[in-house]
């Protein structure tokens, strides 16, 4: 898949490529990633098309073409409803948002709510600095989560109203030597379900932080600046001058 991007690649030519029938190949692809290959492969082109977005002048029809739309405006539309921007947007902004915003249609809203408490755990090899913790209805973090939240470290997190059904709980993080990389396909992520919330119940659990493995399902959601919001942070405790020096310098153990 992530050498043919650009194809139009099916089920059959995965499943050949695997030395499987496609219906084991399906099964055992789905097993280990947690979503069908098509999806995996849809999510894997959105990915591309925000790398490219950052990283290239490449206008957005080019770009589409690159990851295997061959209409721009399918293409500007899943993104849009899998990213949460548009691609000229999510270019413009550099691939970051001010703020994640939770999903807020009828639909969602006026169910009855439960909460979810729990705990973001770092690997010991997993360095990491801001944790986003969001609830989604499928294994891809996409679109707009139903609640979410962010932490300043790794810990307890609380998330209240969330409404009654099947959910999955993802956490994500890249580490302060990965600050202002516009790419969520970096850092650690932890996830938890399918997980069922009910009417006034509590769930608890545990995130263990890992770094990406390139079976996980890529983050599609467009994040919040981590790197602003370390230099915010920095700069109530120490000052603009500290702020510029703690993130731009290294601090030890080849952190910047």
């Amino acid at each position: 898949m992530h050498d043919n991007l650009g194809e139009q690649l099916t089920i059959d030519d995965m499943a050949r490529a695997a030395f499987f029938s496609k219906f084991h190949f399906s099964r055992i692809f789905q097993r280990a990633t947690g979503i069908s290959p098509g999806r995996f492969l849809s999510a894997l082109r959105l990915q591309r098309a925000k790398q490219l977005l950052v990283s290239t002048s490449l206008n957005v029809a080019d770009v589409s073409l690159r990851v295997g739309y061959a209409s721009v405006g399918t293409f500007s539309s899943r993104f849009t409803r899998s990213v949460g921007l548009s691609p000229t947007t999510y270019r413009r902004l550099g691939g970051y948002t001010s703020h994640v915003p939770v999903a807020d249609t009828h639909s969602v809203t006026s169910r009855p709510t439960g909460s979810l408490r729990g705990r973001v755990v770092p690997a010991s090899n997993v360095l990491v600095d801001r944790v986003f913790v969001g609830v989604f209805p499928d294994r891809i973090p996409e679109g707009r989560p139903v609640q979410c939240c962010v932490l300043n470290e790794p810990g307890e997190f609380v998330l209240d109203r969330v409404p009654v059904g099947v959910w999955h709980v993802l956490a994500h993080s890249v580490g302060p030597d990965l600050l202002g990389q516009p790419s969520a396909e970096v850092g650690a992520v932890g996830s938890s379900g399918p997980i069922l919330i009910r009417r006034d119940g509590v769930v608890e659990l545990q995130l263990s932080l890992q770094p990406m493995r390139i079976l996980d399902p890529p983050v599609l959601l467009v994040l919040e600046d981590v790197r602003r919001s370390a230099m915010q942070r920095t700069e109530t405790r120490h000052g603009p001058a500290a702020a510029d020096r703690d993130v731009r310098e290294p601090v030890g153990a080849g952190l910047r």
